[in-house]
């Protein structure tokens, strides 16, 4: 009598959703960091539910299959969605006043710091994840820098630069899911190190 083996359950990727929500909220909120658009209840709304909730789902789904890069990436950077929506928000209700300009560079230069680290895990990953990841360094760093100086120019720079974070993060986005309804590599990525 033959044993019948159940075939492996194939689980969706979560990457696409957190990297999309990442990617489309780094693009609104940089629209108006580069000068383009107002900040206005659309950049909150995005950040609390895609950029923020969403990210921590995904990263939550990467889990199970034990990627811890993708799990720490997604939840925290979701986690910094949410409480930057919470920084802008707040101050609004009387509750609580607005941080000064050399906390909020610090909350910022924090997140430069653990994007430094996030950047080198990396390593190991495709060229396109090295180009989010590097940008995102920069992009933290010059909004910092942009707080603590009052800059308004560096702010602005700090938004183009944004604005090709966030569409890195799209491109690695359509590339996973194209390639997972395809079966096949459509957009290129490179290819991850050994």
């Amino acid at each position: 009598m033959s044993e019948v083996t159940p075939s492996p359950v194939r689980r969706a990727n979560p990457g696409p959703i957190g990297l999309m929500g990442f990617g489309l909220t780094t693009v609104l909120l940089n629209l108006c960091n580069a000068g383009l658009e107002p900040l206005g209840s659309a950049v909150l709304a995005m950040g609390l539910f895609f950029g923020g909730l969403a990210q921590m789902i995904a990263g939550l789904l990467e889990y199970p299959s034990g990627n811890t890069f993708g799990m720490t990436a997604f939840v925290s950077y979701g986690a910094f969605w949410i409480s930057l929506v919470g920084l802008i928000a707040l101050p609004h209700t009387g509750i609580i006043p607005a941080s000064s300009p050399g906390m909020m560079g610090s909350y910022l230069a924090l997140w430069g710091l653990f994007s430094t680290v996030m950047f080198f895990g990396t390593l190991r990953l495709t060229p396109t994840h090295q180009i989010i990841f590097a940008t995102l360094v920069i992009l933290f760093f010059l909004l910092a820098f942009k707080e603590f100086t009052g800059s308004h120019t560096i702010g602005v720079i700090a938004g183009w630069e944004g604005l090709f974070c966030g569409f890195s993060a799209i491109y690695l986005a359509s590339a996973e899911i194209l390639e997972a309804q395809f079966g096949r590599s459509i957009l290129p990525i490179g290819k991850a190190a050994p």
